[in-house]
């Protein structure tokens, strides 16, 4: 049957989160959880396939992000809060465990959630973002990588990402998902979806102090290094962002992994390799 785009607020972890839902009440529950500079949009191509494939799907706008709530101290952003807004989503389902997806930052969200929460989890698809352990030990020593991942620094400055990233209608951040991906996959009306979204107010600010949290403010919660629930890590190999060669590091830490490469695919490969990409989701 037709199912239809149902846009919800829900209470989780001391916020209100708004939550774009669709498919069958009684289905399975999947979370995709979306990245940076993205919003719920992030996963639009895969929302209603997933849905007429039987599972009630959730697709939050992140804290900070959109139409959610915008807490203003940074700390608010660091992993476990960011986490257990996940855990507390499923709460508001009512169920004990869901499909957690991730893309980019929901990916590194993702991680986290079956790290520090296994029980919860009844399987992770990640993409584009490997195991923490992984990341950070490419980071420190590949300088390749540290040279890939310049704006985590930049956006440690107080006030200047914010202004540069609304200089000239969010044209930087416009530029970076059209130059990183395949010709194309962001049209003219995609891209005026994601200026409305950064435009809301606090937005840009939140946004940001995701990655500052990310220094200032370590997570404590105790995590598994080694991932127990069954994984799936999705790689567009031309990630201008991330190398490829952490992902497999990534799948050796997992005791049920696989890793599925996209060769010509970017860092935005739900976009470009939409249909591929749900049918993963879907069989595991």
């Amino acid at each position: 049957m037709p199912y239809a785009l149902e846009h919800h607020y829900v209470q989780t972890n001391g916020i209100r989160l708004h939550v774009v839902q669709a498919g069958p009440t009684n289905g399975p529950l999947i979370l995709l959880l979306h990245g940076f500079p993205e919003f719920w949009y992030g996963w639009n191509h895969q929302i209603l396939p997933l849905a007429e494939a039987g599972f009630r799907v959730w697709v939050p706008d992140g804290r900070g992000y959109n139409l959610s709530d915008k807490p203003t101290n940074t700390a608010a952003y660091n992993l476990d809060e960011l986490a257990a807004d996940v855990v507390g989503l499923m709460d508001a389902a009512q169920t004990p465990k869901a499909i957690v997806v991730g893309h980019d930052w929901g990916a590194a969200v993702a991680w986290w959630v079956a790290a520090t929460y296994p029980e919860r989890v009844e399987r992770l698809v990640t993409v584009n973002v490997p195991h923490p352990a992984a990341m950070k030990q490419f980071t420190r020593q590949q300088p390749r990588q540290m040279l890939r991942s310049w704006y985590i620094g930049f956006f440690q400055i107080p006030v200047l990402p914010e202004f540069f990233s609304r200089l000239g209608n969010w044209s930087a951040l416009a530029r970076t998902l059209q130059s990183s991906s395949r010709p194309g996959t962001f049209s003219a009306d995609d891209l005026k979806l994601y200026r409305t979204a950064w435009s809301q107010p606090g937005a840009i600010r939140s946004m940001i102090n995701w990655y500052r949290a990310l220094a200032r403010h370590p997570p404590r919660r105790r995590a598994q290094r080694r991932i127990t629930v069954p994984t799936l890590l999705i790689w567009g190999a031309q990630d201008r962002f991330l190398m490829r060669e952490m992902a497999q590091p990534s799948i050796d830490l997992c005791e049920q992994g696989r890793v599925v490469y996209f060769e010509t695919a970017t860092h935005w490969v739900q976009h470009e390799e939409a249909e591929a990409v749900t049918n993963l989701i879907i069989s595991g």
